[in-house]
């Protein structure tokens, strides 16, 4: 019995190497060296990219949001979880192995099964006796354990490790994607909130610019210089713009409240740190896109597919393992006493070893049905994965058009800004030495808030855009 309990043992680490059903291999997407928009650099990303704005309070958001939002919380938790789910797994490559322990008070009855033995073995004139004696009520304790260790001999529980792998790595990209996810809406959120008070800030002073010349238009119409009619269309375009007051304020409310969401904390407890003056960003001159090929090692959707198609192709070999037979390696050892003082004693011992097998002969092909299911699954899986890297593909592409299409609009902007300072400086100096009157120089002024509010609204525009690319990109973290 030893003997053949060893070469059990040699054969299952024998076949141990051996593991049905197919091995994975990583995906190479056909993707491009170089990128198509010559604003991006194949330099490698930051892996914090948003310090290029060089906004030490966008940095303090960031790193908050990052320490408890709640949506990163969750995606934490979950691949701790899928990581003691695949300790779960990997457990079952050891025995199992179990104590046990027993006491039970027993009585035989006087008319049951074992009167029929007793009746042919019994001598003549002592049944009665023999019975009465079985009968009595009697103590037995049990002590000891059991071991089962199923072999793998054909890999079933090591595609079951190698799936739970992949599921442990598709977690992993999950809170990859809810990372990267949170930090594009809080810099996007502060970007577009910044924006709003600089728009809030032009548009008071456009107010204060209209009201001087409402003033002034009223003077001229004392004078008889200008009718009602000036008048009434200065008061027009003052109300316009002061009607864009309240909405502004309203918006800048809305974003210090969805901030605040987003880093998990309650209404109203940024206001104090956002509300003061605006700090000035800065804008990186350019994207560093690294190259193209490593874009499918840094998306998490893609590592996520591709973490996915792993573990469908390992389920295969889950599915194919079941065909074949199952063996286990069994074991019990247990002390059995009528006295708890004998339940040491060594001829209390009673044991048993051996393998046990379990063949499936038939069940309708229901396994069989089971393996084309988990092979229509990774199909299912490499084409996801395919359009995930195809879709990935065209987000770069759209946020890197946007993004340089903005940087046009941006740049002719700031011509467009410089000019109306020029003109702006030009009219107070005529101004000042009264060779124009004060309605020239006001004129000037607005037109020179209007291009700073176009500017202004240029400039959040294009750093959105850059959010979005590098969003699209996959944030820079390293594999």
């Amino acid at each position: 019995m030893r003997n053949k309990i060893i070469w059990i043992a040699i054969g299952s680490a024998l076949l141990g190497g051996c593991a049905v059903g197919p091995d994975f291999k990583a995906p190479q997407p056909a993707l491009p060296e170089h990128w198509r928009d010559s604003t991006v650099a194949n330099d490698a990303i930051e892996q914090m990219w948003w310090k290029q704005f060089h906004d030490a309070t966008l940095d303090d958001l960031v790193a908050r949001a990052l320490s408890n939002n709640a949506n990163v919380q969750l995606a934490m938790l979950r691949v701790a979880q899928s990581r003691v789910l695949r300790n779960a797994d990997s457990g079952a490559f050891w025995p199992n192995v179990n104590a046990k322990g027993a006491y039970q008070r027993e009585r035989q009855s006087e008319l049951g099964t074992a009167t029929r033995m007793i009746d042919l073995i019994a001598p003549a004139g002592e049944r009665e006796q023999i019975v009465q004696v079985l009968s009595e009520p009697f103590d037995v304790f049990q002590a000891g354990f059991d071991v089962g260790w199923e072999l793998d001999l054909w890999g079933r529980l090591r595609r079951t490790v190698e799936a739970s792998d992949a599921n442990v790595r598709s977690s992993e990209q999950d809170l990859r994607d809810a990372q990267l996810s949170l930090i594009g809406e809080v810099v996007r959120g502060y970007l577009e909130l910044r924006g709003a008070q600089d728009q809030l800030r032009i548009a008071t002073a456009d107010a204060a610019a209209g009201q001087d010349l409402v003033e002034l238009t009223e003077y001229r119409v004392k004078g008889g210089l200008v009718d009602q009619l000036d008048l009434a269309t200065q008061r027009a375009r003052l109300a316009d713009t002061r009607s864009t007051l309240p909405q502004l304020k309203q918006q800048e409310t809305q974003l210090l409240s969805a901030l605040a969401v987003l880093l998990n904390e309650p209404p109203g407890s940024l206001d104090t740190q956002l509300t003061a003056a605006p700090p000035t960003f800065t804008l990186p001159p350019a994207v560093a896109g690294g190259v193209p090929s490593e874009v499918a090692r840094r998306r998490p959707d893609i590592q996520r597919a591709e973490a996915q198609l792993h573990a469908a192709t390992a389920e295969i070999g889950i599915a194919v393992a079941d065909l074949y037979p199952r063996i286990t390696l069994t074991g019990s050892f247990v002390q059995e006493s009528l006295r708890a003082s004998d339940l040491g004693d060594w001829g209390a011992r009673q044991w048993s070893v051996g393998p046990s097998i379990s063949l499936p002969i038939f069940d309708g092909g229901r396994r069989r049905a089971v393996v084309e299911v988990r092979k229509l699954d990774q199909q299912q899986a490499a084409v996801s994965y395919q359009q995930t890297v195809l879709r990935a593909w065209h987000e770069i592409e759209t946020a890197l058009s946007g993004y340089s299409a903005e940087q046009e609009h941006n740049r002719e902007l700031s011509t467009a800004l410089t000019a109306s300072r020029d003109a702006y400086d030009i009219a107070r100096v005529r101004y000042n030495h009264g060779m124009i009157n004060y309605l020239g120089e006001l004129e000037a002024r607005r037109t020179l808030l209007q291009t700073e509010r176009a500017y202004s609204q240029s400039n959040i525009q294009l750093g959105t855009q850059l959010v979005a690319v590098y969003k699209a990109l996959g944030g820079g973290w390293p594999q």
